[in-house]
Order: C-alpha cells, then sequence, then structure tokens
C-alpha cells in the first residue's frame, strides 16, 4: 500500500508540473510546506489529493526572520528555480514591528537590521528572473504605528527595500504589498505607495492572504492604478494573490470557514498576474478554524477544506 501511495503521488507530481510548466513557467517549489508534508506522509488518504491540487502548483516561498542566512537562503531557491527554466515568486516579509504585534508578529529589530537583511535579500537574487512582493500588509496597515516618525521611518524603509531590489537584483519584477479590495481607500493607497517608492518598482500586490475576488481586486487595482497615473504619469502592473478566492470574502480574514482555492498561478493580462502569494494550507494564526495552529503551520486539514470548499 505505501508503495502504491507514492507512486500516485509522483504521477501526481509530474503531471501537475508538466503542466504548469506549458503554462506560463512559474516555479514549483518543492520545499514548500505542503510538499515536504506529502512526501512525509505518503499513507495519509489526504495526501494525494494535496499533491495534485495544491503541492504542484506555483506558490509563492516567504522569507523572515525564520529563514536564517538570507542571503543563502533566497540564493538557493532561485538557483533551484533557475535550474528547473522557471521564475520564482518569493516574499520578502521582516520589516520591523510586522504585522503590529498581530498574529505574524516580528521582523527585524531595527531599521539597521532590516537594511542588512534586505541587502543580502536582494543580493541572493542576484541578477537572476525573479518576482518579489515587498512586506504584505506594511503599507496598508501603517496607521497602526502610533507616531508620525515611526510612519515615516517604515515608508522609508520601504522606499530602501524597492530601491536596493532595483539595485541588486535588475532582472526582479519587485511589487509593492497595497492590501486589499476593502482596507484603505484607492486615492489614500496610491499615495502612500508613491511615498513607499513605487517609482522603482514593476508594480503593486493585492489579497495578499486574503479572500477577495478577483473582480473585485481588479476593480480596486484600476482606482488605484488611475490616482498613480496622476502621480506618476503611468498605472502600474500588479500581482493579485488567488490562493484562497475561489468563493470570494466571507467576512473573516483568518482561517474562515468555506473559503475555496482561486485561480491557479498565471498571467490574466500582460499587466495582472494571478499568483498563489498565500501557501494554501498554512495558517494565518490561532484563529477560526484554526485556533490551535500558529501561523505558518501548515495544515492538512487546512488544505483539504480549501480543496473542497468547507
Amino acid at each position: 500500500m505505501r508503495l502504491k501511495h507514492l507512486i500516485f503521488i509522483a504521477v501526481a507530481f509530474l503531471f501537475a508540473t508538466q503542466e504548469t510548466r506549458a503554462a506560463d513557467s512559474f516555479y514549483v517549489d518543492a520545499g514548500s510546506t505542503p510538499a515536504i508534508w506529502v512526501r512525509q506522509h505518503p499513507d495519509d488518504p489526504r495526501a494525494a489529493k494535496i499533491a495534485t491540487s495544491i503541492a504542484t502548483v506555483p506558490t509563492a516561498r516567504w522569507f523572515g526572520d525564520w529563514s536564517g542566512d538570507i542571503r543563502l537562503a533566497v540564493a538557493a531557491f532561485v538557483d533551484k528555480a533557475a535550474t528547473a527554466g522557471q521564475t520564482p515568486i518569493l516574499v520578502a516579509y521582516d520589516i520591523p514591528n510586522r504585522d503590529c504585534a498581530g498574529e505574524s508578529a516580528g521582523g527585524a529589530g531595527d531599521t539597521s537590521a532590516y537594511r542588512r537583511w534586505i541587502d543580502s535579500f536582494s543580493q541572493g537574487i542576484g541578477k537572476r528572473t525573479a518576482i518579489v512582493i515587498v512586506e504584505p500588509d506594511s503599507v496598508a496597515q501603517i496607521d497602526c504605528l502610533k507616531t508620525v516618525d515611526l510612519r515615516q521611518t517604515r515608508l522609508a524603509l520601504l522606499r530602501y527595500a524597492v530601491s536596493r531590489l532595483h539595485l541588486n537584483a535588475p532582472a526582479a519584477d519587485i511589487y509593492l504589498d497595497a492590501g486589499n479590495a476593502h482596507w484603505i481607500p484607492a486615492a489614500t493607497m496610491a499615495a502612500r505607495l508613491v511615498e513607499a517608492g513605487i517609482g522603482d518598482a514593476k508594480g503593486f500586490a493585492l489579497n495578499v492572504s486574503n479572500f477577495y475576488t478577483t473582480e473585485e481586486s481588479v476593480a480596486y487595482a484600476k482606482t488605484v492604478n488611475a490616482a498613480l497615473a496622476d502621480q506618476l504619469g503611468h498605472p502600474e502592473a500588479v500581482v493579485i494573490d488567488t490562493s484562497r478566492n475561489g468563493d470570494g470574502s466571507h467576512g473573516q480574514w483568518c482561517n474562515p470557514p468555506g473559503a475555496r482555492l482561486g485561480e491557479r498561478t498565471h498571467f490574466l493580462s500582460d499587466q495582472i498576474l494571478l499568483a498563489w502569494v498565500k501557501v494554501p494550507g498554512n495558517s494565518d494564526g490561532k484563529c477560526g478554524i484554526g485556533s490551535s495552529w500558529r501561523a505558518g503551520f501548515f495544515s492538512p486539514e487546512l488544505a483539504v477544506r480549501l480543496i473542497d470548499g468547507n
């Protein structure tokens, strides 16, 4: 039985990977938490379903204070993608005061530590092709920082991050995170993105780790871009996280029941990339249907719920 399961899972990986390469050639991360779980649990009846529906879909790798030597970690990841002839998607997630002490609290200890971290992150990519999502929630959530000085420091660090990625990773497409379609008014978000250095980026990212429909995100992106065009003279490209938006938002952001996988990673148009940025099955925190699972913990129960939509 164990051998049959292993063969089935291996075939599922091969088929889905070949299918993905024929599409947009984004990197399928064999080191993702779902892929690791599948390999470690070949006899689990959920393994084949998770392998086919999640672990073989191009998904972002998140990097932060858990990543060890960040330059080596990033370099190893993009090297594997380059060897596979695919484009990796990375998330830089180490801003000081990350998540304002919420479920994903942490980040670099101070501004100097963050500058060193993002320098090393960008150097790890080097001249290779990549897509980088910069600091989810850091622009939209800036109001949680209680003083003007703290907010200005946050914006300065984001400008630094974008500029160093632009300098050290010239072949990377850089996207500043811009929250979601129902968080910050579009004109306000556009002004913040300009202050955060979007002029040196490819564009902005929406719906990361959230559940709003692609249609809602596209509509919001158009409004943000209209404001950006007034300030920059041109609109920006957009990445929309579709990893868990297949059934839209039910009004909850943290491990909600009833969420479903969304469209797999691909270009919707020349300027809109739909991508699995959040890793499906990774907990949002100790809340919702995952009240015992810390943020980032992979749960096969969460994964199967997303596959089945319950």
